[in-house]
């Protein structure tokens, strides 16, 4: 192991504890020496879910976002902090930063990837983790994140900054060292494209979640004509198996065809194959298991009344972190 690799090892593992503890209980760094000149372990807990939601809606995956909160609590600690005047904004602007850098590299992995890349899902069931809280923030929804995939890692950054976070123009300029006119340029074109591609609807959570536990009876009966009331007629699913599991190729459309889907699954499997309603990027979706394994995570765009659209991840990696709850 060379040097610089143990010089911040002790720190890597200091903010495993952080992620450990937090924020029930106050952190001992015993691998610091008492000389050491600490950063203050409690703000970076309270800060810690905004720095998620940034590097989570910049990234869409969780591992990426917890890699740029590692890398900002290593420049955390290296920083005299007397000569900062907020905390916060010194924070936001090194995980902007380190985030945008970041997307800038998996841009590039992602242009290989088999199929439809689709965001690492965030589930919960009963309990609030530091990261699902970030969808109190704004809208965090897998049809959200999957729109933002088709923004330059500037225009994402000068998108979210503006629309999910309020930052002024001054503000954004500074951080992303831009013009305030390249700032305003770059937020007119994501605007335009993320209403291009990410269609809205005015539903309740309550509509949704109803819409679903039809669907879901539906799907778990077998009835076809159940399913296939239930979606629109130009529904379409999008589906991420990372090339690792089958799944479809392109993208799928029409109500017929996307029951089709549900109808020969149960056929074949039967009991086998069980739901279970879950908050996903926090609206209600989906969670599919076959003989007990999870085996999908789905997120839905509903206008109310239909099913317009489905968001279908299989890729394992990215089910790994979901508990397995049946």
């Amino acid at each position: 192991m060379d040097e610089a690799a143990r010089d911040v090892r002790p720190l890597r593992e200091t903010y495993r504890d952080v992620l450990q503890k937090a924020p029930y209980c106050a952190i001992i760094m015993a691998t610091m020496t008492s000389d050491t000149a600490m950063p203050d372990p409690d703000m970076f807990i309270a800060l810690r879910p905004r720095l998620f939601s940034i590097a989570y809606r910049m990234l869409g995956t969780r591992a990426d976002a917890d890699d740029v909160l590692q890398d900002a609590w290593l420049r955390w600690h290296g920083t005299d902090q007397s000569t900062l005047q907020s905390a916060e904004a010194w924070l936001v602007t090194v995980v902007t930063r380190l985030s945008i850098d970041r997307l800038r590299a998996v841009k590039i992995e992602r242009e290989s990837y088999v199929g439809w890349w689709l965001p690492e899902p965030l589930v919960e069931v009963d309990e609030r983790t530091p990261e699902t809280v970030a969808e109190m923030a704004s809208d965090l929804s897998v049809a959200f994140l999957w729109a933002l995939e088709r923004l330059s890692a500037d225009e994402r950054a000068a998108f979210l900054l503006r629309e999910v976070f309020d930052h002024d123009y001054d503000e954004m300029a500074a951080l992303l060292n831009k013009s305030k006119d390249a700032c305003r340029q770059m937020v007119h074109r994501a605007s335009r494209r993320v209403q291009q591609e990410h269609r809205r609807f005015d539903v309740s959570k309550d509509a949704h979640r109803g819409l679903l536990e039809k669907f879901m009876a539906a799907a778990r009966s077998g009835e076809r004509s159940a399913i296939v009331a239930l979606l629109a007629d130009d529904v379409k699913v999008f589906g991420d198996g990372g090339g690792k599991v089958p799944t479809f190729h392109g993208i799928w459309s029409g109500a017929d065809r996307i029951a089709n889907l549900y109808w020969a699954m149960w056929k074949r499997l039967g009991n086998q194959v069980e739901y279970r309603m879950v908050q996903i990027n926090g609206e209600p979706g989906l969670l599919r298991y076959v003989d007990g394994r999870i085996e999908s995570a789905q997120a839905f765009v509903t206008d109310g009344q239909h099913i317009v659209e489905i968001y279908t991840v299989r890729n394992p990696d990215k089910l790994a972190g979901i508990a397995q709850f049946l």
